[in-house]
């Protein structure tokens, strides 16, 4: 075939192609990318009436990239994106991302063609791709990772890529297997807005490629919650008016996103969720508990959290975020099928479980928890100066402990006659039955309180504290106060608690580790506080047991000692 008779039958597709599109409105001719003078955009020629010149021409085009291309080379160089998550290491775009990117990094004049001479001037004067959406920059580190090769080994690193061969047909590689810009994008077809292949609604591109555990039955993929019209509308750049229509869209943009790993919509990590969890569009005001004077602070902290810290490493900056405590792709409203299981809000977290080992997908809630209250511990100093200090939580609560409270497994006490109907020596309960919201209504969890340690009910422990129900709220939750007033247990709680000494005079309510005490002295929780508490001037041994309602103390409270009294030598004394 001669090369007369190519050029022919080439300018032959270019004239169908563009009868195509007078003939469907979906085409080029109707989009922003007919630059032409009767393109619909902002963006378009003063005067030139051609609409396929700006991309394509039939010869002379370029010879370093495919399609005819007729749009000026770039000299640019990209930052492109990473993140600690990703398996590929993307480099300079190529192929049709690299096309693209002649008009949408702005560096080069829309009107600067091959096949022409002399710019082809604009209207109104614009030379450039204007700033804003439309216009990517150079430093792609905020848009979606381009030009690498999604193959079979990415998605099997990955773990959570849909496998290539299962891509939809309009999803398209290209011939080298790299996804570029056109996976996502027509460039002449905006029958889905944003030149989408397919449309994005129910997250339909994002989970084409993109695979996540336990999305399909997250609530953020099908929850029917819309914007309440009060505060900043969450999509502003979406036509979706529910929470499941906009999916991925919630809390990610493909492209200029605020934060750049992971593409999320804002700087601060809080503010992707916290957007829609203020009361606009979720149900509860998760925001307003962050204003409470005691609080998870996740204001505190800007990007420090990463989604592949590990917390064994002992390398973790201390922080706090919505997503250490919450999985986005995973939450559901699911109750807990009791402690310490955990509910569906924390689905899909990460954590550490008794032994100290991370696990990727927690099963019992103090695991969260033991993330930054255990070996790795974001608090450095004792709320309370005890005979034995410990801050490793994981610690406090071993089963192995000579005692401690039920949360990892049963109590060790066999006999607890103080607890309230529905509790038993077998019941086991979770960190947040102590340390959660304190309002009876609003949302549940320890995102903030108005009582010292995240409590959910005031807990005294300051000494000489007037025994009353509200002093010791948290305490008289499980134990009743009744049974602990008339000494029911054998022990003179009554006498102590009249005499203003508080309950954490005695009792530390996580536990003692065996590393530092013993079944002799530090049953029932006893680990005193040494603020209050002190040694005897008549000995050295603060507390022994000596079986069931039976021990010995050696102290010396508010400058009187009780030298070796027993359990019943102080109640004939306390008089």
């Amino acid at each position: 075939m001669s090369k007369s008779i190519s050029i022919y039958i080439l300018t032959g597709f270019l004239m169908i192609a563009i009868s195509y599109s007078n003939a469907f409105p979906g085409t080029i001719q109707f989009t922003k990318h007919n630059l032409s003078v009767t393109g619909p955009g902002s963006n378009k020629a003063a005067s030139e009436d051609e609409i396929c010149i700006f991309c394509h021409v039939p010869h002379g085009g370029r010879t370093d990239i495919p399609f005819l291309w007729n749009h000026k080379a770039q000299t640019t160089t990209y930052t492109p994106y990473t993140s600690s998550t990703l398996h590929v290491t993307p480099g300079q775009p190529t192929g049709a991302s690299r096309q693209c990117l002649s008009c949408h990094d702005g560096t080069i004049a829309l009107g600067g063609l091959v096949s022409r001479p002399d710019e082809v001037l604009f209207a109104g004067g614009i030379r450039f791709m204007p700033p804003g959406d439309s216009n990517l920059g150079t430093d792609l580190s905020d848009d979606h990772p381009v030009s690498f090769v999604y193959d079979t080994s990415l998605a099997l690193a990955n773990g959570e890529l849909e496998w290539p061969s299962t891509l939809p047909p309009k999803i398209k590689l290209d011939k080298d297997n790299m996804l570029q810009c056109t996976a996502c994008h027509n460039p002449h077809n905006d029958t889905f807005k944003k030149f989408l292949v397919v449309s994005n609604q129910y997250s339909g591109l994002c989970t084409a490629c993109h695979s996540r555990t336990g999305w399909t039955t997250s609530s953020h993929s099908v929850s029917s919650a819309q914007w309440n019209s009060q505060g900043t509308d969450p999509w502003p750049d979406t036509d979706y008016s529910t929470v499941a229509e906009n999916g991925c869209s919630n809390c990610h943009t493909s492209h200029l996103a605020g934060s750049k790993e992971r593409l999320l919509h804002y700087a601060f990590e809080e503010d992707n969720c916290l957007v829609c969890h203020n009361g606009n569009v979720a149900s509860q005001n998760i925001e307003i508990q962050f204003t409470k004077q005691y609080k998870h602070p996740v204001q505190d902290y800007t990007n420090k959290h990463d989604a592949a810290e590990s917390f064994v490493s002992g390398t973790v900056p201390k922080h706090v975020e919505c997503v250490d405590c919450h999985n986005p792709h995973q939450a559901d409203n699911s109750p807990s099928p009791g402690p310490p299981l955990i509910s569906g809000a924390n689905k899909g977290v990460s954590g550490i479980d008794s032994n100290g080992q991370e696990v990727t997908g927690v099963q019992n809630l103090y695991s969260i928890c033991f993330k930054c209250h255990g070996d790795n511990n974001v608090i450095s100093s004792f709320p309370i100066t005890r005979q034995i200090g410990q801050l490793n939580t994981r610690l406090e609560f071993n089963p192995g402990n000579p005692s401690f409270h039920p949360v990892q497994s049963v109590g060790r006490n066999t006999d607890v006659p103080s607890l309230l109907p529905g509790l038993s020596e077998n019941s086991i309960i979770s960190c947040t039955d102590c340390h959660n919201n304190d309002e009876t209504t609003g949302p549940k969890g320890p995102h903030g309180s108005s009582f010292k340690y995240l409590l959910q009910k005031k807990y005294n422990t300051d000494d000489y504290t007037t025994e009353s129900p509200s002093e010791y709220d948290l305490c008289y939750k499980c134990h009743s106060r009744s049974s602990l007033l008339s000494d029911q247990s054998g022990f003179p709680h009554k006498r102590h608690l009249m005499s203003r000494a508080p309950c954490s005079a005695c009792h530390d309510p996580h536990g003692i580790s065996s590393s530092q005490g013993n079944s002799t002295n530090n049953t029932h929780l006893i680990n005193f506080d040494i603020a209050i508490v002190q040694t005897s001037m008549h000995g050295s041994r603060y507390f022994k047991d000596l079986g069931k309602f039976k021990g010995q103390c050696s102290l010396r409270c508010h400058n009187r000692n009780h030298n070796g009294w027993s359990y019943d030598e102080f109640t004939r004394h306390r008089n």
